[in-house]
């Protein structure tokens, strides 16, 4: 009896200690952008743990989901273009659970 108890109190630390483990290696993806006043917009993007976002793709997307531009972040973990005429957002693909998106009427200078 006391071996059965041992037994699934192992079992049960040893998930715990898997799952702890999982959730101390997530990040969460994130990206803010700004106006540059010049006729661009320059985004920032990166994860919670310090990790780099160079070459995450990045998308910026009409109202009606068709690609205006596609581009990759830089070394810097930036990505600028021109700033769209039209109504517009702003995705940056970084895998599963790390889409983050920015509509263009909350980008400000």
């Amino acid at each position: 009896m006391l071996r059965t108890k041992n037994l699934w109190l192992a079992l049960a630390l040893a998930m715990g200690l898997i799952f702890w483990s999982q959730s101390a290696q997530a990040h969460s993806a994130y990206m803010n952008c700004a106006d540059n006043d010049d006729g661009s917009i320059t985004c920032e993007g990166g994860f919670s743990d310090g990790s780099s976002a160079s070459g995450v793709t990045v998308k910026v997307l009409g109202t009606d989901g068709k690609e205006i531009v596609v581009g990759a972040m830089n070394a810097d973990d930036e990505y600028s273009f021109p700033k769209p005429t039209v109504d517009y957002k702003v995705l940056m693909e970084a895998g599963e659970g790390h889409e983050v998106t920015v509509e263009g009427k909350n980008i400000v200078k």
